[in-house]
């Protein structure tokens, strides 16, 4: 405005004087010192912890966070960062900016931490300046873990996890939940048995939190008991020990089911016979011939519960033979289903029959004709059900289809490695009355569970999948030897990270 109307303005600079010390030219401050003078007149971090002695127990790796409790933290993790700053006295004197950790050998005993803090000085003047915190580890086992050196077995909470079936999909999947959420941390000893898992703990909440996470991701109903150890008279103490028996519902993904009349009626008449499609606190059911679907929680379930009439265990293969489309394409539960009419044969039968059954199928989005598919032969199969027999008059199909198979690519890739791995838990395995069949079993039960993570995207969306270091891809293999059969992209794989790697590369 002032050079519009042709007035004289003045342009407004900084200053500089010079400091009161070393006559060097600088921006005025309230001390009217350069930095280096008023660093070297005020030590801000004077009075502050320089040196802290912090005690670590080796067996749990965590750290003694005074007079009681222990933190459990990773080296140069934000969890120990935070302790570390925490442990500092005098601290709110200054204001902290700035802290990270400077690397030092694992075996020499000492974390180093940079602060960076800052204070207001002379006349009004802010210092900032940085100092390094040397911590001196000494190693002393907490009290939990010099229990377990004297007797292994003294725990104070046991979890029994049991599912009545027969088959161990459910905990292979269980298992990778609670490796990804790091639910079994303070457990002190894991025992895998032939039903179940048992898992051990020196605290009766940390058993709590243990079955308050598994009823969150699975439908299960429990009860608790508590057993006296001691009882002392005089000062009125009084020690149990409590064990929580945990139970699975038989349900299962991709089981068969035949709801009870009750059931059906307070689900929309639904069914009888339904699908289970997905497992979690709650039971997705799915009827194939109309696409209804319906969910179940916990209380409805165990009000009035039921078992699959066919697992999967029970699975047929079939040859597709013609497809017939009668339905658009519909979501459901973020998963897509075309209603289909298919003629299918049964693998087993060619070159011994011309059997062709004709049946209606929920996969028409999948399937085409020439491929394969895994479903129930209720044609061949005799079930002694109580629940089915309620329903008089109804007319059983003769198969009922479940899945896409891949088998017949599959064989193409035998005994080839896959670029990908998971993690497992550290389980005491009860060997008493196996055999090798039940180790055969058990193999062929994983490899099943890692097949259904690569055809089901859904599946392994919770699951922490890690990139294997000792796959490698050969140069010979073909393309079309894996065409069409399932795959987990590498952009979905972890990189299993390991600190002693890191560091040996940084020395390389």
């Amino acid at each position: 405005m002032a050079e519009v109307s042709g007035m004289f303005t003045v342009q407004q600079t900084i200053g500089s004087v010079l400091c009161c010390k070393c006559g060097i030219s600088m921006q005025p401050n309230a001390a009217n010192m350069c930095a280096k003078c008023l660093r070297s007149e005020v030590d801000i971090t004077e009075g502050l912890q320089k040196h802290v002695v912090i005690v670590h127990c080796p067996e749990c790796d965590s750290y003694l966070q005074p007079p009681k409790s222990w933190i459990k933290a990773q080296l140069e993790s934000k969890e120990l960062l935070t302790f570390c700053i925490k442990r500092l006295k005098n601290l709110n004197k200054v204001k902290l900016v700035h802290a990270e950790f400077i690397w030092t050998e694992p075996h020499s005993k000492r974390i180093k931490v940079r602060l960076k803090v800052q204070k207001e000085v002379l006349n009004g003047a802010v210092l900032e300046q940085s100092y390094i915190v040397e911590y001196v580890v000494q190693d002393q086992m907490c009290e939990l873990c010099s229990k377990l050196q004297v007797n292994p077995d003294q725990w104070v909470a046991a979890v029994q996890l049991r599912q009545h079936v027969s088959h161990r999909r459910t905990f292979f999947y269980l298992e990778q939940l609670i490796l990804k959420h790091d639910a079994a941390n303070r457990a002190i000893k894991i025992q895998q048995l032939d039903q179940g898992i048992d898992f051990f703990f020196g605290h009766r909440s940390h058993a709590l939190k243990f079955v308050d996470f598994v009823s969150r991701v699975v439908l299960v109903r429990t009860r608790n008991d508590k057993q006296l150890v001691s009882h002392d008279h005089k000062s009125n103490t009084v020690s149990y020990k409590y064990t929580f028996s945990v139970e699975i519902s038989p349900v299962c993904r991709e089981d068969l089911i035949c709801l009870p009349p009750k059931v059906a009626a307070s689900l929309g008449n639904i069914g009888p016979l339904v699908i289970c499609t997905k497992v979690s606190n709650s039971i997705a059911l799915l009827d194939p011939f109309t696409l209804r679907h319906c969910y179940l929680d916990a209380d409805q379930y165990w009000r009035a519960s039921f078992k699959p009439l066919l697992s999967s265990r029970q699975l047929v293969q079939y040859v597709v033979l013609d497809v017939d489309v009668v339905s658009e394409e519909v979501s459901i539960g973020g998963s897509k289903y075309v209603l289909a009419d298919i003629q299918v044969a049964r693998v087993s039968d060619f070159g011994k029959n011309d059997t062709i059954f004709s049946v209606r199928t929920h996969l028409g989005h999948l399937l085409e004709s020439g491929d394969y598919a895994f479903g129930y032969d209720l044609y061949g199969t005799n079930s002694n059900d109580s629940e089915l027999e309620k329903y008089k008059g109804l007319v059983l199909p003769e198969v009922i289809l479940i899945k896409k198979s891949y088998e017949e690519k599959r064989q193409k890739k035998h005994g080839k490695r896959r670029s990908w791995k998971l993690k497992s838990l550290n389980m005491e395995v009860d060997n008493s009355g196996k055999g090798r069949d039940q180790e055969q079993k058990m193999n062929s039960e994983y490899e099943e569970f890692l097949r259904d993570l690569e055809e089901n995207p859904d599946l392994r969306f919770n699951v922490s999948l890690y990139r294997d270091k000792e796959y490698q891809r050969s140069e010979t293999t073909s393309v079309a030897d894996g065409e069409d059969v399932p795959s987990i992209p590498l952009d979905e794989l972890l990189a299993d990270i390991d600190l002693s790697d890191i560091r040996a590369e940084e020395d390389d």
